[in-house]
């Protein structure tokens, strides 16, 4: 038996949705969410939850070892149809009474942007047909971070909530979370920090690291990444 509260600290409030393959069928039939768990135990725990009690759940799965972030994911699968985003939204309302997350958010697909995770968000963004999700992942353009990286030298990217981590061949992976992303326009009108021009050593890394980016540090820790007429802003962990 469960109560409020049982895995609180240990679940992320940013998820995915539509960022995983499904196993139980094809990705325009199946809707799949996945969150982020800090231990492996707490994970088990989390889907035993979910399978205990919600019956529009078709699966419910964690990973067996941790993920490059050191977290474990939760994978949830049901069928993408007119009571997908009534679903969704009751399942964060219980999983949020387990974990104590009053406001989650999302990603969808490969976004770099998380949304709140309202009724009327899901409603927008998550297809709920096979016709409307292919159209969605064939629109989803420089919000595919993969499209955004695709002139760098990494090798491997993983988005898990809102931690990027970056690998490039024969070196080690370096770690970032989002801050925000848009028009390079809109960004810089809302970045408060002014330019770091001291720390040069850093940027002639990153430079090397990803590629030909414009790449400018603002302050002490905020980072940004402009390609394609967008900005990225990272802060280093």
């Amino acid at each position: 038996m469960y109560r409020a509260g049982d895995l609180k600290d240990l679940v992320k409030s940013v998820f995915e949705v539509d960022a995983y393959k499904s196993k139980m069928g094809n990705d325009e039939d199946i809707i799949v969410l996945s969150f982020s768990i800090q231990e492996a135990q707490p994970a088990k725990d989390l889907v035993d939850f979910i399978e205990k009690g919600y019956n529009f759940v078709l699966d419910a799965d964690s990973t067996s070892g941790e993920m490059h972030t050191g977290d474990y994911k939760v994978f949830v699968e049901f069928e993408r149809n007119r009571s997908a985003h009534e679903n969704i939204i009751e399942l964060l309302d219980g999983v949020g009474k387990l974990c104590d997350i009053k406001d989650f958010r999302f990603r969808y697909y490969k976004s770099f942007r998380s949304q709140p995770a309202t009724l009327d968000n899901i409603t927008k963004i998550v297809p709920i047909n096979s016709k409307d999700y292919l159209t969605t992942i064939n629109e989803n353009g420089i919000n595919n971070f993969k499209e955004f990286f695709s002139s760098s030298y990494l090798e491997n990217i993983e988005l898990h909530g809102d931690d990027l981590l970056l690998k490039r061949a024969y070196a080690d992976p370096i770690g970032f979370r989002i801050k925000d992303f848009n028009n390079t326009d809109v960004i810089n009108e809302s970045l408060t920090e002014k330019i770091n021009i001291n720390d040069y050593a850093e940027i002639l890394f990153l430079t090397k690291y990803l590629g030909d980016y414009n790449i400018t540090k603002f302050g002490n820790s905020t980072i940004t990444l402009e390609n394609q007429g967008h900005t990225l802003v990272l802060e280093k962990i």
